[in-house]
């Protein structure tokens, strides 16, 4: 049932097998049908969670009340608002289940417990928050010096499963493009293709 966070994380550090009993046993699974909303504006946020099954979102309201994706989450990914989580501070996104979803909770107290048990867990967080600075920091750049176009064909090499998963207007948000371009620059790819 953990092979696939158990590896996640071994990525980064090597686990005894009763390390990582000690991880799981912290670990709450927890389902979430489509269209379940996991965090909002204004909430909390009380998990780091690593999705083992679904697709999750990221997104914020822009001033006209536009919803803005800023993230998509897929298996084998890490989602939480972390500012949120870590500040204890209100939530300025949302988080959405787009598919049915289980996702392995950790709570701001059993991540507190795990890492006083395993301290070198310590290093795996680090590394999943390097990685989401990284992701960021790529995609502003991206959105300040590529064509509409180039962003596109970045989301499909970041995210190549995402356009089966989810609604284009999801991916116009995104990329901050109408969903008619999104379907045309679609249609202009697979013509391509051919």
């Amino acid at each position: 049932m953990f092979e696939n966070i158990i590896r996640n994380v071994s990525r980064f550090i090597d686990l005894t097998e009763e390390e990582q009993k000690t991880f799981t046993d912290l670990l709450n699974c927890q389902t979430f049908p489509k269209k379940t909303v996991l965090l909002k504006e204004g909430e909390i946020c009380q998990f780091e969670g690593y999705i083992h099954k679904g697709c999750v979102r990221l997104y914020c309201l822009d001033d006209s009340g536009t919803e803005v994706t800023l993230l998509f989450a897929i298996e084998d990914w890490w989602i939480s608002d972390i500012a949120s989580f870590q500040e204890q501070k209100p939530s300025k996104v949302y988080i959405e289940a787009l598919e049915d979803s289980e996702i392995y909770v950790l709570t701001p107290a059993t991540k507190e417990k795990l890492l006083q048990e395993i301290p070198k867990f310590e290093r795996v967080f680090r590394m999943l928050v390097q990685r989401n600075l990284s992701t960021l920091q790529n995609r502003l750049v991206d959105t300040i010096s590529k064509t509409a176009s180039d962003r596109y064909l970045e989301f499909i090499k970041v995210y190549p499963s995402i356009p089966q998963r989810v609604a284009q207007y999801y991916i116009a948000s995104y990329l901050g493009v109408s969903k008619e371009f999104v379907s045309t620059i679609r249609k202009r790819l697979a013509s391509k293709e051919k």
